[in-house]
């Protein structure tokens, strides 16, 4: 099939969401046309663009301040009792929905292991919390073949409706966070809990008699004829699958997968015709750099080299944004103002209107360090109510003055994991330590370049 013709998971979900408009609560959660991320909710319109108080901070401080206030939503906008994390909530805080999404729970263990090591919160009641959250995933959440839905309620755990489809692409999300947690506290009772999620997931049955994964399950239709086929974030999936102690898959599966290039002002990369986060999301828990797979490609420098083209797609188009500058850019899956979309270039793809999407730089700040950090700096600087109490809000337009009243867990997630492996490399310390993660990476073919 030719690679432009083929649905991706966001394209499926969204037209899902518009089969399904009779269904409020559904619609506001299939509209996760990412890996979460419900449609927006109710939007600011305040036409403040300009005037903010300089931000004084070092480079250093501004990405403490980005992960401090994630924290701070991943802390906050859990259940207690479940360690289930909302989905979205108010940037301002105060989150009352009881919408979870898997991926927003995967990372927020990430979020707790980093604010535990920076000291952003107590320690002891951090770990309670993180025992909390395996606990429930382990014994009580249900699961198909180790799998979990995509969506579920943040006390019950069950999937929120019946749309709701078991996702191989969120729980991989949310194993990382398993998996992290595990090897940062390397204690008995946590690596336990753990290994009981980690081990009874069948990543051969979500082959489907194939060597590439479907996209998703559900028990009304079975699994969906499509298929993770082409780079995205995919490569956490089949990452796991090569590693998995208990149901490992074929090492054919690592090729099977299509890597189509494309050129862009001098940048050669490897692309899904995919917003940015594909080339983010596998990267804050795989520690790519330096190392060449079995096809003899370099994923990091592959992120670099997106990024970097990204930008300059961003200024091609100042011409009719003329927000978009050098230190003002960035286009990935996100709030708008007309909800949630799926947005972004080269090349062009999605109803692109001016809007900038704070986490397209900071989940790119160790491919782009300093074009990412100056327009990080820039908002802070310039757009103050782009800034709240959780951080940056998910996206705002300064063309129009429309800025977005909420944030969201997937895109919190990585502007804290990437900031903290840009400042320290910790998450990729952690993670790469654990045996799965060095067997998948062996069985793709990596080697150090």
């Amino acid at each position: 099939m030719n690679e432009t013709k083929k649905t991706s998971r966001r394209e499926w979900l969204i037209r899902a969401a518009k089969a399904t408009a009779a269904y409020p609560i559904f619609n506001m959660g299939i509209m996760a046309v990412s890996c979460g991320g419900g449609n927006g909710s109710s939007k600011s319109t305040s036409t403040q663009t300009s005037g903010g108080t300089t931000y004084t901070g070092t480079d250093d401080q501004l990405m403490d301040d980005i992960e401090r206030a994630a924290f701070d939503f991943f802390w906050t906008e859990a259940s207690p009792a479940t360690g289930q994390i909302r989905d979205r909530a108010p940037a301002v805080g105060g989150g009352t929905s009881t919408f979870s999404s898997i991926a927003s729970t995967g990372y927020g263990l990430g979020a707790l292991c980093i604010g535990d090591n920076r000291g952003y919160g107590d320690s002891a009641q951090i770990k309670s919390r993180v025992v909390t959250t395996l606990n429930f995933i382990a014994n009580t959440m249900p699961n198909v073949n180790g799998f979990y839905y995509h969506f579920v309620d943040i006390n019950t755990g069950a999937r929120f409706n019946n749309q709701i489809e078991l996702s191989d692409i969120d729980s991989a999300i949310l194993f990382c966070g398993v998996l992290f947690a595990r090897q940062y506290y390397n204690d008995p009772q946590i690596t336990a809990l753990a290994n009981t999620i980690l081990q009874r997931a069948d990543w051969n049955w979500f082959l489907n008699g194939d060597t590439t994964y479907s996209m998703q399950w559900t028990p009304e239709a079975g699994f969906s004829p499509d298929r993770w086929d082409h780079y995205c974030e995919l490569m956490m999936m089949y990452l796991f699958g090569l590693g998995s102690a208990t149901h490992s898959i074929p090492a054919a599966s690592w090729s099977a997968w299509s890597r189509p290039p494309i050129s862009y002002q001098g940048y050669n990369f490897v692309y899904g015709d995919s917003p940015l986060f594909v080339h983010q999301f596998s990267h804050a828990w795989f520690d790519f750099r330096n190392k060449k797979d079995s096809l003899g490609i370099d994923y990091y420098q592959n992120s670099v080299s997106a990024t970097k083209a990204h930008k300059l797609f961003c200024l091609s188009l100042t011409g009719k944004f003329p927000d978009y500058s050098n230190n003002l850019w960035g286009i990935t899956a996100s709030d708008y103002a007309q909800g949630y979309t799926a947005w972004g270039g080269p090349p062009a793809k999605g109803p692109i209107d001016g809007t900038v999407v704070p986490c397209a730089c900071a989940g790119s700040l160790p491919f782009d360090t300093a074009d990412c950090l100056a327009v990080l700096r820039n908002i802070r600087n310039t757009y103050p109510n782009a800034w709240k109490r959780y951080g940056f809000v998910d996206a705002f337009n300064p063309v129009t003055g429309w800025y977005d009243t909420d944030v969201i867990g997937i895109d919190q997630g990585i502007s804290m994991l990437m900031a903290e492996n840009q400042r320290t490399g910790m998450v990729w310390q952690v993670f790469n330590s654990a045996s799965e993660v060095q067997a998948g990476m062996a069985a793709a073919g990596f080697k150090s370049s």
